[in-house]
Formats: structure tokens, sequence, C-alpha cells
């Protein structure tokens, strides 16, 4: 299977500063040529994409789902990172790098993704102006995605800021219309103290203080933020 060469000199068509940095954005003929190089994927709730340590093969574009990206140190404790959205691309710094995978993969909701073996994405990368940019943007996204969480943690003056800063994070990457301020929440209280850096109780007990503070409301798996803006200053 090969890779249709895409020269500098020929036409490009940048994705642009304020597109989502993600492959679903490419142009027709280069998703055509992606298409030809991705393997389909569907995996119910709970699945393991890949684990943390195992050779990085590939990529997995995620067209559809949620999935749990996590971390484990020395005694097994484990660290929820990042929830990878539609568009997100994963293991790329690891398989661009050629080291094996720095996380672990997991899906929350029944997921669909595209996956494409190394050599495969090298040389589409390679031969692609487009595939290249948008590569570029994804691992400046992930940078930037690290950057933040590594402050939220460090530098966020409390439990209740972190927690209100993930539940700003979650709101902003479901691409809501800011009229609506709603997002579907399927982590259970566990995961979230995992990424707000605090314990189950305390995100038990500032859900429920921030519900009957009118800040948000709970419906099921779905949160609707009612005043974002004193969200937004509890997250500092």
């Amino acid at each position: 299977m090969s890779v249709a060469s895409h020269q500098i000199g020929e036409t490009f068509q940048p994705l642009g500063v304020f597109a989502k940095p993600n492959f679903l954005a490419l142009t027709d003929p280069e998703q055509s040529q992606f298409q030809t190089i991705a393997q389909e994927i569907t995996h119910q709730a709970g699945a393991v994409i890949f684990s943390e340590g195992d050779p990085a093969s590939g990529i997995y574009l995620v067209c559809s789902g949620q999935v749990k990206l996590t971390t484990a140190s020395a005694d097994h404790h484990r660290m929820i990172l990042k929830i990878a959205q539609r568009g997100d691309l994963l293991g790329l710094s690891a398989m661009l790098n050629d080291i094996p995978y720095e996380v672990s993969a997991q899906t929350l909701v029944q997921s669909t993704f595209k996956y494409v073996a190394r050599q495969f994405f090298l040389d589409f990368i390679r031969n692609s102006v487009n595939a290249g940019y948008a590569t570029a943007l994804a691992l400046a996204k992930e940078h930037h995605e690290v950057f933040l969480g590594a402050r939220r943690l460090a530098l966020s003056p409390s439990a209740t800021a972190r927690i209100a800063h993930v539940l700003i994070e979650f709101l902003h990457s479901a691409g809501t219309e800011s009229s609506s301020h709603v997002f579907p929440l399927v982590l259970t209280h566990a995961e979230l103290a995992s990424l707000a850096g605090t314990s189950r109780e305390t995100v038990t007990r500032m859900l429920n203080q921030f519900e009957r503070e009118g800040i948000i409301s709970r419906h099921d798996s779905t949160v609707t933020v009612m005043q974002p803006a004193q969200l937004e200053q509890l997250a500092g």
C-alpha cells in the first residue's frame, strides 16, 4: 500500500490558525489518501486501546466517543491526564519519537477510531503538506493541554478551583454553543478526582455545593453550567 505524493509546489490549502487541529479537517484529496491507509475500529465502553509501555505501532484518530488517557506510578497509582474527544490523535508523540506509548488509553463510551500503522502515517505526512501541518497543530494542541493540566494541578489554589477548572475544560471541549452551556459527563466521581488531583469525597461535596448554589445543574450524565462567569471565577 502506498500514499500518493503531494509536492510542495502543488496547491496548498492550509487549515488555518483557527481551524480545529485534527485530521477530520483535511482537504478532500488528502482525506481520500488517509482512508486508503486507515483501518476503522470500533470498541465498546471500557476497552483498552493500548497500554503504557506498549510499542507505539501507530496512531488512533478518534472519530466518535470519549477516551480516558492515564499514566501509572511505580506503585500502580493511576492518574487521568486527559479525556480525548472526536478529532484527537492518540499515540502521536510516542509514535513520532519511536518510543513506547507514554500513556494508557481506555474508552469511556462506545468509540470509533481510524488506526494508521506507523510507517504508513510517516509516509503520509512526508508527502502531504496539509497532513504535516495538521500533525504540527495536533502536537501543539497536545503540548498546550499538558501545560494546562500541569498548571491546574500545581498552581490552582484549592480543590474547588481545580474541580471548577475541570468542568470548564469539559464545557470547552464539548464544543457547545455559548448559549447552551451543556456537556456530557460520563466520568465517575473518583475519575473526576483523579483529573482534579483531589479525593472522591471532595468532588462529591463540591459538585453538590455547586448545584445548591445554582452554578450547575445535573440530569443523568449531563451537566448544565447555569452560571459560567461564577464557575470561571471559582477556577481562578
